[in-house]
């Protein structure tokens, strides 16, 4: 988040005259920016709004991209004329007020969101929690994310209380590098005798032009790590800059209320209409990035401008005050609202958050913010003196707690893998309750351990298979665990399809184990296991042509692979729901997908293989809060659903029928999930699931009896 001036407040200083024709733009010498300060207000409320209620405001994220441009034009106002008076910038100085300007309240924030985590949220998240902590204090939560956001199996996490640092580590990072790239470009000016503001002028619009065409390429190619690092923002920062250096000027006052309402206009606009499917930051953030330098721009002159009546009123001014402690508190308090209050906060909870929120920010403005400030003058600035010493403290301190809630977490959860072998035992454990008359209603029995941590991952196999990793796509062969113990008459079983294939193979190996088959597997997230039908969009993103010739390469692989093995048995699955083809013949979706199915089944059901496709388990955190059976372990069916809005689009039992073979065998196992009207998060005191749409390992080996039955 970017809402730090130099000064903190937006006053701007003055300059001397600079030896060229171009001079850094400024209002006049010393006056208070309440424009600045109303765009603060916007942008935060803006984002907090879109937390808060992103339905009425999708698009309320630009609100980070207008804190960015601030940011750059008030940091380099200052640069830029540090640079004219004395050819250099302290660097010393400037990180030094950098640090205590910024560090105190954020570390402030951090540990008090590990507070939150470690009294409200489930346990498998404090590691979480603290890992991004740790990330967040080293200002890199933006590159963390970044990953994330490509590793498939962290894509259905749920946010983290520190997940909003992802913008104060990019401006970290632009303050970071920016003053020693102007000083550079200054040095080079002096050693060919060029005058600095237009040497500076030319790098900065180079600048913007390189970060903005990889911002468009890189939005289109990789959309989810764009929006989080920081070279594909630079151009945001560099649009300021580039107002402070060379705005408009000597234009009359209605040209300016012309050009600050068409600004303020842009920002508003594009907050209603964006939404999460818009392809950003590429050139759609070009409208709230230039409606904020239109604003500043129009700002530069003397005299109130038509938008004061409204802007510079004491509430706006006050928002735009503790903008930067708001954007700290509001998101770690939604976070952990549903825990503390044991169920999704409605609008009176919501306008609490709010509340609060802007009480924490209202405090930690006075008593943590403003420490570090003094008037002199008339003007407020920060008091001089070792700035390192005490941030870099804090920095270890919160780093410190972080690591021990991450070894409790750890603590917490070895706990928890006891409980469940314990009761593991039990007669009524998982699946085993289905049917059985002595457990009483199945879905009804509490749950002893609801938190999944990562031994309830999906992904998860029997110890005994040890590490024997998929290499089908690297020219070699699938995962596999031998439970034949060299009988030739084995049967050789495979799981094949996406995650939602890869959650059943702790089903399959289960019942592998007990009747002494040789399993494979080979899985891809996100990917149908289809035959020459494209895969276009997964989970509502677009992929890149990378990521569309990998899942075709892998499909083919797969199907030709198991064609040769000639196995007795091959179980299949796919995330259907948000898995979108495209053939190229216009037809609808289901056509594509039950054609692509069954030609690939037609080619193993002739090498002699059964094929056993498995209808998907009911939706879960698309129809339900995904955190429900957590807060209601001792009452698990107040997680239930009505059954007809849990049950997804089902491709894979329509292929099956019109199949009409005695060697295609669909398994749907939704009565275990399900009784005649509601699906439930729980069965026999097991949680179902691990995350938003795959099933808990610990619950899909107890489907094992289940599988079994269905083969016999």
């Amino acid at each position: 988040m970017a809402n730090v001036s130099l000064l903190a407040v937006g006053v701007v200083p003055a300059a001397r005259h600079w030896s060229g024709g171009v001079r850094p733009v400024e209002p006049t010498p010393g006056r208070f920016r309440t424009d600045i300060q109303a765009l603060r207000a916007v942008a935060v409320g803006l984002v907090v709004a879109n937390h808060l209620w992103p339905a009425a405001l999708p698009g309320g994220f630009v609100g980070v991209d207008v804190f960015f441009v601030i940011s750059g034009f008030l940091i380099s106002s200052h640069l830029f004329r540090e640079i004219q008076a004395s050819g250099r910038v302290r660097l010393a100085a400037f990180y030094s007020r950098r640090a205590r300007r910024l560090f105190p309240a954020a570390f402030l924030v951090l540990g008090a969101a590990m507070l939150l985590a470690v009294l409200f949220l489930p346990y498998p998240r404090w590691g979480a929690t603290a890992k991004e902590v740790l990330a967040s204090v080293f200002y890199a939560e933006n590159w963390l994310l970044a990953a994330k956001s490509v590793d498939y199996s962290a894509m259905t996490e749920s946010a983290s209380a520190v997940q909003h640092y992802w913008s104060l580590s990019v401006e970290e990072q632009f303050y970071l590098f920016w003053p020693l790239a102007l000083v550079l470009v200054a040095a080079v000016s002096r050693r060919v005798r060029s005058a600095p503001d237009r040497m500076l002028l030319a790098v900065v619009v180079l600048a913007a032009a390189v970060s903005f065409a990889g911002s468009i390429y890189m939005t289109q190619t990789r959309p989810e790590q764009a929006y989080f690092v920081t070279p594909v923002r630079v151009w945001e920062f560099a649009a300021g800059a580039v107002v402070a250096l060379a705005g408009v000027r000597g234009m009359g006052r209605p040209a300016r209320n012309v050009l600050a309402v068409t600004g303020f206009a842009m920002i508003i606009a594009s907050a209603l209409t964006y939404d999460p499917e818009t392809a950003f930051p590429g050139w759609t953030a070009v409208v709230p990035v230039a409606g904020t330098a239109l604003v500043i721009v129009a700002g530069t002159g003397a005299g109130r401008l038509q938008h004061s009546r409204v802007t510079a009123l004491p509430p706006v001014q006050f928002l735009g005050k503790i903008s930067y402690s708001l954007y700290l508190w509001h998101w770690p308090l939604i976070v952990a609202a549903p825990f503390v209050l044991g169920e999704v906060p409605t609008g009176p909870h919501k306008l609490a958050i709010l509340v609060l929120s802007l009480l924490l920010a209202w405090a930690t403005k006075q008593r943590v913010e403003d420490r570090w400030i003094v008037r002199r003058g008339g003007r407020r600035q920060l008091v001089k003196g070792n700035g390192f010493r005490r941030p870099v403290a804090g920095m270890a301190v919160v780093a410190a707690v972080a690591c021990l809630v991450a070894g409790a977490g750890q603590l917490k959860e070895s706990q928890a893998i006891e409980l469940a072998a314990a009761g593991a035992a039990g007669p009524c454990y998982g699946t085993a309750a289905v049917g059985n008359r002595d457990c009483g209603d199945p879905f009804a029995i509490p749950v002893a351990v609801p938190d999944m941590s990562d031994d309830n991952g999906y992904w998860h196999v029997p110890e005994r298979c040890g590490e024997v990793p998929d290499r089908l796509l690297e020219g070699g062969g699938p995962s596999s665990c031998d439970f034949s113990d060299g009988d030739p008459d084995a049967e050789t079983v495979w799981i094949a399809g996406d995650s939602h294939a890869q959650h059943w193979i702790a089903t399959v190996l289960a019942l592998a184990e007990e009747r002494g088959w040789n399993a494979k597997w080979t899985t891809l997230g996100g990917c149908p296991l289809l035959d020459g039908v494209p895969l276009v969009s997964f989970n509502g993103g677009i992929l890149d042509q990378i990521d569309r010739d990998k899942c075709a390469r892998w499909s083919r692989l797969t199907v030709d692979a198991i064609e040769a093995d000639r196995p007795a048995k091959v179980f299949v699955s796919m995330y259907a729901e948000q898995e979108f083809i495209d053939d190229g013949t216009g037809r609808g979706q289901d056509d594509q997908f039950e054609d692509g199915l069954m030609r690939v089944w037609q080619r193993w059901t002739d090498a002699g293989t059964t094929v056993f496709p498995i209808i998907d388990p009911p939706l879960n955190a698309s129809v339900r809060d995904g955190d429900c059976i957590v807060r209601h372990a001792a009452t698990p069916p107040d997680c239930a659903v009505p059954r007809e809005e849990a049950m997804a689009m089902n491709p894979v039992s329509r292929a099956a029928e019109r199949m009409d073979s005695d060697m295609v065998r669909l398994l749907d196992f939704t009565d275990y999930f399900c009784d005649l009207h509601d699906c439930y998060a729980a069965v026999g005191g097991v949680a179902v699931y691990y995350d938003a749409t795959h099933l808990n390992s610990t619950f899909a080996r107890t489907m094992a009896p289940a599988l079994g039955k269905e083969l016999d």
